[in-house]
């Protein structure tokens, strides 16, 4: 009975998410509530087929398992530092914040101030899953205002680990003293460092020596297997011997992973079921809904939404604006956060195990939970607007340093060319050592304030700020550079930062970067002179390989490459760049039968014997 409850418990929980997502996705809206919807259809609350909510709940577990391991695999460690000077003090002021005020609500509902601290500190925690899945769906998670959001949730985590300690301490029927408070408190801070400097340490020898040794076997099932075995040891690891939660434990496992050099294979073969074990967790939070509470403590229910939607929100975007961040970051921060999970449910069952908490709490704290996270994919449409908002009030980019303004004034003094550039990512490092190189200085303008000062300590003038501002543009000193480089892809606001650019200094030579060839068309319209995509230039350097290999001479590959060249900037200006021939007219074909790749413009090479084998041998 128990392996019929598991197998209809999954088909019943996905094939309902499948159909109501759907649907939910055809009325463009967020899947996650379409999953929310399929968790009340299968819950106990409405009549037909019922699931088994222990199995849904364990089930989403893992999901939650794999989901963080899967974020670890694709995190940098020296990205989540880089935002420490904001996640911290962030994450602990809005903690403060939801706290105290749901402490208010509380007492003022009648269950004292200790119940109402402990329901605070449920509603203050945000949702690993909803946070990162609302990130994904939105291309944020691994821009700086998703290392923030993510930073800022492993705060939380800890903190929930901390409160989770201290609730028996401080408010179970042996309650200790101060001293003991802080003891327990001690404890726990020791063994989250024991953890971290384990799993980091030990783990970043043990796991990529056991990944060489199961690799070396050349098994597809053995490697993934090792892969899961490493996610799930480590956050049960996490919970057994630490006490700390298996999503923080699995979060750790997968930055060890990725730091070796398995971590690409690891999440395109050995992660192929997280998504849907994080679908799981959806549906079993709707199953836990009960309408009626709804209608049993709807001014309880109003109150705690409004800490969750507002409260939370303008304390999170105070405290990241007031250190300096830019919009975009506060905007995102403020929204992602405006939702509660599966740690709301971990603090608030806790407080009801120490009888502080009742029944009409936990109600009041899933209907918030469903409400939220329904809403939290919505919400996130008004980023943009928000962030638009909030750059009226913004001070120009907020901080440029009086250091920058010196050093702009040297150079005016000075014969060299100057540059400006967007970014400082690999592809920015290497353009800003080629322009010193050929005795042009770069001026990089980067929105991470640790890459501006790393930058500043090596002698490079940089600045903090975004591109999308005009006063930062100037204080660059873009009026008298030759050139302007967006050195990263799918910059956010590329097109209206080429557009000032191009307002400022009319004269300008402005190269771009865009990931698909579908981009370029608009970076051109914005007034770029030059804009190379990553599909492009891959085509170009493949077909140059392959010619040579073949034996081409380099008269051939030199004229094939202007011609492919000319193609590409033909496709770039008129839009054709999706790879299904629309929109863009007919390419000129040098007479070749085929639009885009050739052999050669003459037809195929003559062989050269001696240069290909002397080619081969080398290789």
């Amino acid at each position: 009975m128990h392996e019929i409850d598991l197998i209809l418990t999954i088909t019943g929980g996905l094939a309902a998410a499948l159909v109501l997502g759907y649907i939910t996705f055809k009325l463009h809206l967020s899947p996650i509530v379409g999953y929310l919807l399929a968790g009340i259809v299968v819950g106990p609350t409405t009549p037909g087929y019922i699931a088994n909510q222990g199995l849904a709940d364990q089930l989403a577990e893992v999901g939650v398992i794999l989901l963080m391991f899967g974020v670890g695999l694709q995190s940098h460690l020296k990205e989540l530092l880089a935002v420490r000077r904001v996640v911290i003090p962030g994450a602990i002021g809005q903690t403060t914040v939801a706290t105290i005020l749901g402490a208010i609500v509380g007492h003022t509902h009648g269950w004292g101030w200790a119940a109402g601290t402990v329901f605070g500190m449920s509603i203050a925690v945000a949702s690993t899953v909803v946070l990162i899945r609302v990130l994904e769906d939105n291309d944020d998670l691994h821009t700086q205002a998703g290392h923030i959001a993510i930073g800022w949730l492993v705060m939380e985590d800890l903190f929930t680990v901390l409160a989770l300690v201290m609730l028996p301490a401080v408010f179970g029927s042996g309650a200790s003293s101060a001293g003991g408070v802080a003891g327990a408190v001690g404890i726990a801070m020791i063994k989250v460092t024991v953890m971290v400097g384990l799993t980091l340490i030990v783990g970043d020898r043990a796991i990529p020596w056991l990944l060489d040794k199961v690799a070396a076997t050349r098994s597809r099932e053995l490697f993934t297997l090792t892969v899961l075995v490493s996610a799930l040891g480590v956050a049960v690891a996490a919970t057994k011997l630490f006490d700390v939660s298996m999503a923080l434990g699995a979060f750790l496992g997968g930055i060890v992973v990725g730091r070796s050099r398995y971590s690409l294979r690891a999440a395109t073969e050995a992660l192929p079921m997280r998504d849907a074990f994080a679908v799981l967790f959806f549906v079993s939070v709707g199953m836990l809904f009960d309408v009626r509470s709804l209608f049993e403590s709807p001014g309880l229910i109003a109150a705690t939404l409004a800490i969750i939607l507002i409260g939370k929100p303008l304390a999170a975007l105070g405290i990241v604006l007031l250190l300096g961040y830019p919009a975009r970051a506060a905007a995102t921060a403020a929204v992602v956060l405006a939702q509660i999970g599966e740690f709301s449910f971990i603090l608030v069952s806790g407080g009801k195990a120490l009888g502080l908490l009742d029944d009409e709490a936990s109600n009041v704290i899933i209907a918030a939970a469903i409400i939220t996270i329904t809403l939290n994919p919505i919400l996130y449409r008004f980023v943009g607007p928000l962030e638009r908002f909030l750059k009226r009030f913004e001070r120009a980019s907020a901080p440029v340093e009086a250091d920058l303004k010196r050093s702009i004034d040297e150079l005016e003094a000075s014969d060299r060319h100057r540059a400006v550039m967007v970014g400082h990512g690999p592809v920015g490092k290497i353009l800003a050592r080629l322009l010193q190189e050929n005795q042009i200085d770069p001026v990089v303008i980067e929105m991470n304030a640790e890459t501006v000062r790393r930058l500043g300590d090596q002698g490079i003038r940089a600045l903090h700020g975004d591109a999308l501002h005009r006063d930062v543009l100037e204080h660059a000193g873009l009026e008298k550079a030759i050139g302007f480089i967006l050195s990263s892809a799918n910059t956010h606001g590329a097109e209206e930062s080429i557009r000032l650019a191009r307002e400022i200094n009319p004269e300008l030579f402005i190269l771009a970067r865009a990931t698909y060839l579908s981009e370029a068309a608009e970076l051109r319209a914005a007034g770029a002179n030059a804009v190379y995509s990553g599909e492009g230039e891959i085509a170009l350097a493949m077909i140059e390989f392959l010619l040579e290999h073949l034996g081409a001479t380099a008269d051939q590959v030199d004229r094939e490459r202007d011609r492919v060249r000319a193609e590409l900037l033909f496709m770039t200006q008129n839009g054709n760049g999706n790879g299904n021939g629309e929109g863009g007219g007919e390419a000129p074909s040098n007479g070749s039968n085929s639009p885009v790749l050739p052999a050669t413009v003459d037809g195929p090479p003559d062989p050269v014997p001696v240069h290909r084998e002397e080619r081969l041998g080398d290789a």
